[in-house]
């Protein structure tokens, strides 16, 4: 059974994949630094291993259905590191979302909660995008 409470190490593992995505922002506004992408990248692993657990993280990465994603998250990931940042960047975010795309219903209902955002995402438009990707809600992997 997943444990719902926030340890020290819970902690220190959301502020690692916190900075993560902050130091990757900051690659893409200096026009893809390879230093800044490459150094968002470790502590977004980082701290998702910390956050999960090294068991959990490496079982949804290994998972059948999430090779691709992870391959190409990986390749990107490398790509980065050789110097090719927009190629390697292009290739992490394909990665990305085919990893994570079982989270984005469960994102969405969550946005509909917060005041400003849930009346955005009640506007026609919007609602029609997330029935039609509601349906397709898997498990999650956490």
């Amino acid at each position: 059974m997943v444990s719902l409470e926030m340890n020290d190490m819970k902690k220190i593992g959301l502020g690692l994949t916190g900075f993560g995505v902050f130091f990757s922002f900051l690659g893409i506004i200096f026009l893809f630094d390879k230093g800044f992408l490459a150094m968002g990248n470790i502590l977004f692993i980082s701290g998702l291993m910390m956050t999960i657990g090294l068991k959990s993280t490496m079982q949804f990465f290994m998972k059948p259905k999430n090779y691709k994603g992870t391959i190409s998250f990986g390749i990107g990931f490398l790509m980065v590191l050789i110097g090719w940042p927009v190629i390697g960047m292009i290739l992490e975010a394909y990665g990305f979302i085919v990893l994570f795309s079982g989270f984005w219903p469960t994102l969405a209902v969550f946005l509909q909660r917060i005041p400003v955002l849930g009346w955005i995402m009640q506007q026609p438009f919007v609602t029609s995008l997330v029935t039609r990707y509601r349906g397709r809600r898997g498990r999650v992997p956490v």
